[in-house]
């Protein structure tokens, strides 16, 4: 765990402190190994020194984007595509129920060329 990534989520207001710290969880028990970063300002999880994902906070949400996702559709009112569809998106916001399990699933797919 990366000290810098521990105080960006400690910052943050409890809701999203809460949210941060379960996608933080799921993102290495999905893939073990994943090295923390704290890059432009926000976590970066990479996977043999390639970037997988950021989570970063906002003022009224959590996001989370993986990397390498031009296969993975998105699917509107949870994943939005970002960029040319490479990078894919959710955002949860506060009292949201978030399906942790099809972020971990998706977060699988799009690392394991990595």
């Amino acid at each position: 765990m990366n000290d810098e990534v521990t105080q960006y989520i400690s910052a943050a207001p409890p809701w999203q402190q809460e949210v941060c710290e379960k996608l933080r969880a799921m993102i290495h028990e999905a893939v073990p190994g994943m090295e923390e970063k704290f890059q432009y300002g926000k976590p970066h999880f990479l996977k043999n020194g390639k970037h997988a994902a950021v989570v970063y906070v906002s003022r009224d949400k959590v996001s989370f984007m993986v990397f390498n996702a031009t296969e993975i559709p998105a699917v509107k009112g949870f994943i939005r595509s970002m960029g040319k569809g490479e990078r894919k998106c959710a955002d949860i916001v506060e009292g949201q129920e978030t399906d942790y399990q099809a972020l971990a699933e998706m977060l699988k797919k799009t690392s394991s060329a990595l």
